[in-house]
């Protein structure tokens, strides 16, 4: 965990303190999770999640090419005659093909996942995932007879829901926090079950836990104390300072927080430096070096005592009101090229069968695009996303698939926004199930779960 300076410490903190409030980061720091496991698992497994920033165009990243089996509505045909501007070329799309016997386009800047789809069976599609508080039909939604998750197409709103999965009301943790809630006791060295590589996030905060921040290619922990004995009497008296019990509880809390960064940071750093070098070469993209840094710290899991973690890392520029054909490309181009890298990592490390790396965005966009000359694309709900590793029944895709007709039974208005028929519910569930978690906790990680009893998780993995 970096330390921030004074400056950033104090900045940091109001943000915090103005997004949770005082009451509620004592009550988080003191409470007793009820999320521990009764059992703990001998293997090793991480979660990746990748969070692109702005909402992903799914409409552009997954497209029909034949007529599909599934739902003869769909084809590239129905896709370009909506899309208009914003349609890609058929020639140009990564083709690949289902168990079903359908064939669906990548996104050209997916060549490397495609290749993994189609070659190493390790890649999975899951589409129409998206924010709900319960199953939804387009009646449902239009005549507002079942709950509706709170300002839909708010980025802020959304961002928050796909990270916590609390669709309405206040979540002052995440689903990934809950999730290392449940397995910190399974670690035995006290380092964070969840590491965030792609700054400060709501995903990674539990009720018990808090995750490790960790900002790649930086050196970690506390800096400018020199080996001298001046330095070391200065380093003596911070740690007096973070110790000393002055009775006020933010400011106690916010002691253990700096301290416990500074020694996460010894420990990682300790870690880090008896690692081996990859011969796996990532791409100097931000996502690339995000990735990057994940790998070396799974790569030392053994030193930091650690049998299941979870990780954050992020990228943003999807917000593609204009522009789109060129800014998305370049993200999914990103996408693809990091997350191959890092898929050769772990099979360098012999854990690509313990890994599973999936994505996550605000929301969808809408199928038809906006007006004016800049081609793009306003915000949605539903969207598509990617689930990789060895351990994924990769090479197909999941879920139902929307109708890409305006007005057409999908459609939560008249523009192709698309009224999610998987919830971020049964997306995290089925991730947790893998990864270990008890099935009579799963509730409490998924406060909706619940109402979706009888419906099948989806089953990618």
């Amino acid at each position: 965990m970096l330390i921030p300076s004074r400056r950033q410490f104090l900045a940091l903190g109001g943000r915090s303190l103005a997004a949770i409030g005082a009451a509620s980061l004592a009550g988080r720091l003191s409470q007793v999770s009820g999320l521990a496991q009764t059992s703990c698992p001998s293997d090793y497994k991480a979660l990746v999640c990748v969070f692109l920033f702005g909402g992903n165009d799914g409409n552009n990243m997954v497209v029909p090419i034949s007529t599909l089996k599934s739902n003869a509505a769909n084809s590239y045909a129905s896709y370009a005659a909506v899309r208009a501007g914003l349609a890609l070329p058929q020639a140009s799309l990564n083709s690949i093909n289902t168990s079903k016997g359908d064939e669906y386009g990548l996104h050209p800047g997916l060549a490397e996942l495609a290749t993994l789809y189609n070659t190493k069976k390790n890649v999975a599609v899951l589409t129409n995932v998206g924010s709900l508080v319960t199953p939804l039909t387009q009646t449902e939604y239009q005549q507002q007879s079942k709950a509706i998750p709170l300002n839909l197409f708010s980025h802020l709103d959304q961002q928050t829901e796909l990270q916590t999965s609390v669709a309405q009301g206040f979540a002052t943790t995440g689903w990934g926090g809950r999730l290392a809630d449940a397995m910190q006791s399974c670690n035995s060295a006290g380092f964070p079950t969840i590491v965030s590589v792609g700054g400060n996030t709501l995903f990674a905060t539990g009720n018990q836990t808090n995750p490790a921040t960790v900002t790649s290619g930086q050196v970690l922990g506390l800096q400018g104390f020199s080996t001298n004995a001046a330095g070391q009497a200065r380093l003596a008296a911070l740690q007096n300072l973070l110790n000393f019990d002055n009775g006020v509880t933010l400011v106690k809390a916010s002691n253990s927080i700096t301290s416990n960064g500074a020694n996460q940071a010894t420990k990682l750093t300790q870690a880090l430096a008896s690692g081996t070098a990859f011969t796996t070469v990532f791409p100097g993209t931000s996502l690339g070096n995000q990735l990057s840094q994940i790998a070396k710290i799974i790569n030392v899991r053994a030193a930091l005592g650690v049998n299941r973690q979870i990780f954050f890392a992020s990228l943003g520029g999807f917000d593609t009101h204009d522009l789109e054909l060129n800014d998305q490309n370049t993200g999914l181009a990103s996408v693809s090229q990091a997350l191959n890298a890092f898929y050769n990592a772990t099979v360098e490390m012999g854990v690509n069968q313990n890994v599973v790396t999936f994505t996550e965005s605000d929301f969808g966009r809408t199928l038809q695009p906006s007006g004016g000359s800049t081609l793009g694309t306003d915000h949605a709900w539903g969207s598509h996303h990617i689930i990789m590793g060895d351990a994924v029944k990769g090479g197909d895709i999941y879920g139902k698939f929307p109708t890409l007709a305006l007005q057409g039974p999908d459609d939560a208005n008249n523009r192709g926004v698309w009224i999610p028929t998987t919830s971020i519910d049964q997306y995290g569930a089925t991730l947790a199930t893998w990864f270990g978690v008890d099935s009579a906790k799963l509730g409490a990680v998924f406060p909706n779960l619940g109402n979706f009893a009888g419906l099948p998780l989806p089953a990618f993995l």
